[in-house]
C-alpha cells in the first residue's frame, strides 16, 4: 500500500543540528564587576592642580603635578611609570612599573608581571617618608573560564606571622583575597567564586532569554562566594552571592552577602551618554547609600561632562574641556553637600 498521506519516510527527515555551546569566557577579576558603573561617575576636585605629562620614549613616561588647597599645604608629585613590550590588550601591558611620590619622601609604588602565559603577579608598596606602610603580593591565575587569585599582605615573617595558603577548585571560580594586619600578626582571607551559569537570546530564538526574538542578547552569569578570613585565634566564614546581567548596552551587577549588598546598573545610552546607578548597604556599619551618575561626552565641542547625585544630599559635576591643537585640558569641578553644609570646587590643568 503507498503512502497517501504524502508523508516523507522517517529517514527523509531533515535532522536538526545539536546545538554547539559556547565556552564560558574568563570572568576577569571580581574588583572588576562594577567598574564600568564606577567609571560614569565624576572624581572629586577642590582646590588648584596642575599636571605636565611628558613621555620620553614608548616605555617610559612620567608626570608632575602641583596641588595647592585651602584643606592642607600645598603639595608636588612625581609620578613615573614604566611599560614593556609585552600587550595582552590596550589595558593590559607587561611588565608595568608605576611609582608616585611626593614632596615628603612618601611613595607609593605598583610591579606588575606576567610571570606565564596564564600566571600573573602583581606587588604593592606603600611608604610614608622613611617607613613602610603596607605592602602586598598579589598572584592571579587565569583558566579557560575561572581566574584564582591568591594575595599576601603585609607579611611580618620577624613577628612570626603565619600565612595561609588558599586553594579552590570549580567551574568560574575565582579567588579574590581581603587581607588585613592586626598587630604583629598576619590575618588573610580569600573569596572563592564558583559556578558561573550563561544563557543568550540571538534571532532565531534558540534560547528562552530576552524581550522577543531578536531584540535583546541577555548573558547571565552566577557566582557563589565564600569568603574565609583567618584571625589569630579565629576564622570568620561569610558567604556572598553574585549575579551579573549583560547586555549589548547595559550591566546589571548584584551582590549580596552576610556583610550587605552591593549593587550597580550601567546603561550605554548611545556614544555620548551613558549613565550608572550605584546602591550599596553595610550591615557592619548600619549604612545606605545610593548614587545616580551620568556621562555627556560631546565630540564637536571637545568636552566631557560627568555628574552625580546620591542619598546624602550629595551633588557634583566636573567639566573637562580639549582645547586643540594645543595638548592642554582644563578640567572644572563642584561638589556641594547640602546635608552637611559644605562645598568644594576645583580646577585643574593638565598639559601634555
Amino acid at each position: 500500500m503507498g503512502n497517501t498521506l504524502g508523508l516523507a519516510p522517517m529517514g527523509a527527515l531533515p535532522r536538526r543540528s545539536p546545538r554547539r555551546e559556547e565556552p564560558l569566557p574568563n570572568p576577569g577579576s571580581f574588583d572588576e564587576l562594577h567598574r564600568l558603573c564606577k567609571d560614569v561617575f565624576p572624581a572629586q576636585m577642590e582646590g588648584v592642580k596642575l599636571v605636565v605629562n611628558k613621555v620620553l620614549s614608548s616605555h617610559f613616561q612620567v608626570a608632575h603635578t602641583v596641588h595647592m588647597s585651602a584643606l592642607g599645604l600645598p603639595g608636588y608629585h612625581l609620578h613615573a611609570a614604566y611599560a614593556g613590550d609585552w600587550q595582552l590588550s590596550p589595558t593590559e601591558v607587561f611588565p608595568t612599573v608605576v611609582g608616585d611620590m611626593d614632596s615628603s619622601g612618601s611613595l607609593n609604588a605598583q610591579v606588575l608581571l606576567l610571570l606565564a602565559e596564564r600566571l600573573r603577579a602583581k606587588a604593592v608598596f606603600q611608604t610614608q617618608q622613611a617607613k613602610f606602610l603596607t605592602w602586598q603580593f598579589d598572584g592571579e591565575y587565569r583558566g579557560d573560564d575561572y581566574t584564582a587569585t591568591l594575595t599576601l599582605g603585609n607579611p611580618d615573617l620577624i613577628g612570626e606571622s603565619e600565612p595561609h595558603s588558599s586553594a579552590g577548585v570549580g567551574r568560574r571560580a575565582s579567588l579574590s583575597p581581603a587581607a588585613r594586619r592586626r598587630g604583629g600578626h598576619f590575618d588573610t582571607g580569600w573569596e572563592v567564586l564558583g559556578y558561573g551559569v550563561r544563557r543568550n537570546s540571538d534571532r532565531e530564538g534558540n534560547s528562552g532569554l530576552g524581550w522577543g526574538p531578536g531584540l535583546c542578547s541577555i548573558t547571565v552569569t552566577l557566582l557563589f562566594t565564600c569568603t574565609l578570613v583567618f584571625f589569630c585565634v579565629c576564622v570568620c566564614v561569610c558567604f556572598c552571592c553574585t549575579l551579573v546581567l549583560t547586555a549589548v548596552h547595559w550591566v546589571a551587577t548584584l551582590n549580596v552577602g552576610s556583610g550587605g549588598a552591593h549593587a550597580s546598573y550601567y546603561h550605554k545610552a548611545n556614544e555620548q551618554v551613558q549613565v550608572g546607578v550605584e546602591f550599596e548597604a553595610n550591615t557592619r556599619l548600619q549604612d545606605t547609600t545610593f548614587s545616580f551618575g551620568y556621562h555627556l561626552t560631546l565630540p564637536q565641542a571637545n568636552m566631557v561632562f560627568r555628574g552625580l547625585v546620591d542619598s546624602n544630599w550629595c551633588v557634583g559635576a566636573v567639566l573637562e574641556k580639549k582645547m586643540p591643537p594645543l595638548p592642554v585640558t582644563l578640567a572644572l569641578g563642584a561638589f556641594l553637600n547640602h546635608w552637611r553644609n559644605r562645598f568644594h570646587c576645583g580646577f585643574s590643568i593638565t598639559v601634555g
